[in-house]
């Protein structure tokens, strides 16, 4: 059973992984044994996190360039399989958020989002599953989102995104699985990051509104996010295609935290 979720000798080029969910995802998958192929778009950010990789002892490589740039990801792909190895898992985890009511939004605004979330993952997996299908072997992970499933004020374009994103990966699944290729998504709920942290306060409005709506009680720490992204990059879920695994702490599955008895 242990083997099942062994990660030796495996690459995994995580996107966005140069802080926050991606690199805590990246780090499950580090230390499950899996070799780590990072990208970000801030060098200074960047530099840091690889630093961060090292000291904790994971074996890492990083590459600054744009997920929604084609030409950037052929480059960059084709780079990792001709000069460190092939890439078994992909990570899809760079997103943007865009917090604006629909109707005061710029259509230049929405199309980035739907950029970044929607399309990146497509050009991602488009250049990456052309050297899984001639090994006939491979994991794709989309990092989807509890706006996936739900709708919520000011977050319009990130929903329609990560809604698009689910279908993508059905699609994905559909397509490829004939060729030994698994894709899956992971929707996160609320975690405690850096990004939330001003809001997670006692007392705050939307921090008590979390709580009291997730039925585990808490935020999600990001540590919480690295069994599933290892599930999903092991043998273990090799006959598990097309699938969302919602990591909210119960959040999706009821409409609201039961009383105490």
């Amino acid at each position: 059973m242990k083997n099942l979720f062994d990660l030796q000798g495996k690459r995994a080029f995580v996107t966005g992984a140069s802080h926050g969910l991606g690199m805590a995802m990246a780090k499950g998958l580090a230390e499950a044994g899996a070799e780590l192929i990072v990208n970000g778009t801030n060098p200074e950010r960047m530099e840091k996190a690889v630093e961060e990789y090292e000291n904790e002892g994971h074996k890492v490589h990083s590459f600054i360039f744009d997920v929604t740039d084609e030409n950037q990801v052929k480059e960059h792909v084709g780079k990792v399989e001709k000069d460190i190895g092939p890439i078994d898992i992909l990570v899809n985890n760079a997103g943007i958020i865009k917090r604006v009511p629909l109707k005061d939004m710029e259509v230049e605004d929405y199309r980035k989002v739907i950029d970044v979330d929607l399309v990146g993952p497509f050009i991602m997996a488009k250049h990456v599953v052309k050297y899984m299908i001639e090994r006939k072997e491979g994991k794709i992970i989309n990092i989807c989102s509890m706006m996936t499933e739900l709708g919520r004020d000011s977050v319009g374009a990130y929903a329609a995104a990560k809604g698009g994103l689910k279908m993508l990966t059905r699609s994905m699944a559909t397509e490829w699985a004939r060729y030994n290729i698994q894709a899956n998504g992971i929707g996160p709920g609320y975690f405690a990051t850096a990004q939330t942290e001003p809001i997670r306060k006692d007392g705050h409005p939307l921090n008590d509104f979390i709580i009291n709506r997730t039925p585990a009680g808490r935020w999600g720490d990001p540590s919480d996010l690295a069994g599933s992204a290892v599930f999903l990059a092991s043998k273990a879920s090799d006959f598990v295609n097309g699938q969302i695994v919602y990591v909210d702490g119960g959040i999706l599955a009821t409409i609201g935290k039961p009383a105490e008895s």
